[in-house]
């Protein structure tokens, strides 16, 4: 068994998904899986758009969401829900992002978008490392009408919404950069 250990470290071995690597240092215990959602989509998000073709950033395949949309989504959503998780209502700023996403603005590059993400998941991670897991079930609400949710459940909703956004955006990255 030694041997075979001794093997494969000698090899190179793809880097295992995020939550296989062991806890991320500073996030409490329960929030783990939602650091590393965020952090193995940021790492997919970054892998798949080397050299994405900026003429193919706002295409619609399909009529499907473009690349540009997933990657302004990705970042606005995290900002939103963990706005929510900290017990705060939108500010005219957020509704504002809100309302631009998907509306197509070639000033805007590859680039900007992917660095706006990125900032976005740091930003996350840092309000995770804060987070009392005393207060994940507190009552939290959303929106204008105040719907009722939990700490807890926006911040795995904000995990699995941006694993759901990033595995659409790797589809449409990989169909419109192929044609």
């Amino acid at each position: 068994m030694k041997l075979l250990f001794e093997k494969l470290k000698d090899k190179k071995m793809p880097q295992s998904e995020y939550w296989l690597r062991g806890p991320v240092e500073n996030i409490p215990a329960l929030l783990q899986p939602v650091a590393h959602a965020l952090l193995q989509a940021r790492a997919e998000v970054n892998e798949a758009l080397i050299d994405f073709p900026l003429n193919k950033l706002w295409e619609k395949p399909a009529g499907v969401a473009s690349v540009a949309f997933h990657l302004q989504h990705l970042a606005g959503v995290l900002d939103r829900l963990f706005t929510y998780a900290k017990g705060e209502q939108l500010s005219s700023a957020q509704l504002e992002y809100l309302a631009a996403e998907g509306k197509e603005n070639t000033s805007i590059s590859i680039s900007d978008l992917i660095a706006h993400f990125n900032k976005q998941v740091d930003i996350s991670l840092q309000q995770l490392k804060v987070t009392d897991e005393r207060t994940l079930t507190d009552i939290r609400v959303v929106g204008r009408k105040q719907i009722p949710s939990t700490v807890i459940g926006l911040l795995f909703h904000a995990a699995e919404h941006t694993q759901r956004h990033t595995g659409q955006l790797l589809v449409t990255a990989r169909i419109v950069s192929n044609k």
